[in-house]
């Protein structure tokens, strides 16, 4: 499952770059990919240029899983870049309120923070 875009987000960088990797990754696993089962309710900041407190008050309350497609579920969450791992967590904590009874991250690279 990709880490999710804001609609807004999306339109402006015309693609998902967790979902470019999730497409690449998934089929050497035998995994599906479910693109819609979390979703960024909110647009949010790029976290790029916020320092960890601001990018975990950035993210916070910012997804929503769907219980039906995650509920009783391994979810192997992907994403791209991980500094602070504030994404990701959020993303996490919104698919256990969901039900999901195991949560795997995967990020392709792990960056130095600058705080």
């Amino acid at each position: 499952m990709p880490v999710p875009l804001h609609t807004k987000r999306l339109r402006e960088r015309g693609f998902n770059q967790s979902l470019e990797l999730a497409k690449r990754i998934a089929p050497g696993f035998a995994l599906g990919i479910d693109a819609d089962a979390l979703v960024r309710d909110r647009a949010t900041e790029a976290q790029s240029g916020l320092a960890a407190a601001a990018r975990r008050n950035n993210v916070r309350d910012a997804f929503r899983a769907d219980p039906t497609r995650v509920a009783n579920r391994h979810i192997a969450l992907v994403d791209d870049v991980a500094t602070t791992a504030a994404t990701v967590n959020e993303c996490a904590r919104a698919l256990r309120q969901a039900g999901a009874n195991q949560i795997s991250v995967w990020v392709v690279a792990r960056a130095a923070q600058r705080d």
